[in-house]
């Protein structure tokens, strides 16, 4: 066990692509009192979804990129496993290192938050950061300890893998996010022919 582990904070998710609002939380979640570090921990698939836009192994380098400051870590644990992986796996292993304190997640997150594996043991020993968007009052009462940010920037990670609006994808990534998306299509196109 390590001495003086720093206090963090987890913000997982799987950043298909990442993009502003990502960076707002991890700069938000950084800036509070009380929080040494955040990681940022990009799946290598959500339990809950069939597939991605990008390879893991791109989204991770996005996140490299894009999800910087001296206070943000980000971690390839859960990709490098090549499997989708559990948040109390990835919670055990950082706590081995860090006082995992808090857990970030969107409000959209909280509809299947009971379906998650070890549900009851992840919400005994953490407070979870619960990120809204716009007036939507979310439903917190499985929560033990939370705290809800409210977060004004009008993003959507669908509308970017639709090719709807790039406006919140950062610059550094763009292209190449708009290069997946041009080549997914292609892909997608060619099956279908």
């Amino acid at each position: 066990m390590v001495k003086n582990r720093p206090t963090v904070a987890l913000f997982g998710g799987s950043f298909d692509p990442p993009h502003r609002g990502h960076q707002y939380i991890a700069q938000t979640v950084a800036a509070r009192d009380g929080i040494d570090k955040v990681i940022v921990m990009p799946a290598f698939l959500n339990p809950f979804k069939k597939t991605t836009l990008a390879s893991p192994k791109k989204r991770l380098d996005w996140c490299r990129q894009v999800c910087r400051g001296e206070k943000v870590i980000v971690s390839d644990f859960e990709i490098s496993h090549d499997r989708p992986v559990y948040t109390i796996e990835t919670l055990e292993m950082l706590q081995t290192r860090y006082q995992v304190k808090y857990l970030v997640i969107g409000a959209d997150n909280l509809a299947k938050i009971k379906q998650w594996k070890a549900f009851d043991k992840i919400n005994e020993s953490i407070t979870w950061l619960v990120f809204t968007r716009g007036d939507e009052r979310p439903d917190c009462h499985l929560l033990k300890r939370y705290s809800i940010i409210e977060m004004d920037i009008p993003v959507s990670a669908t509308s970017i893998r639709k090719g709807d609006d790039f406006s919140a994808v950062d610059q550094r990534i763009l292209s190449e996010v708009k290069n997946v998306l041009h080549n997914k299509d292609n892909h997608d196109h060619q099956r279908e022919s």
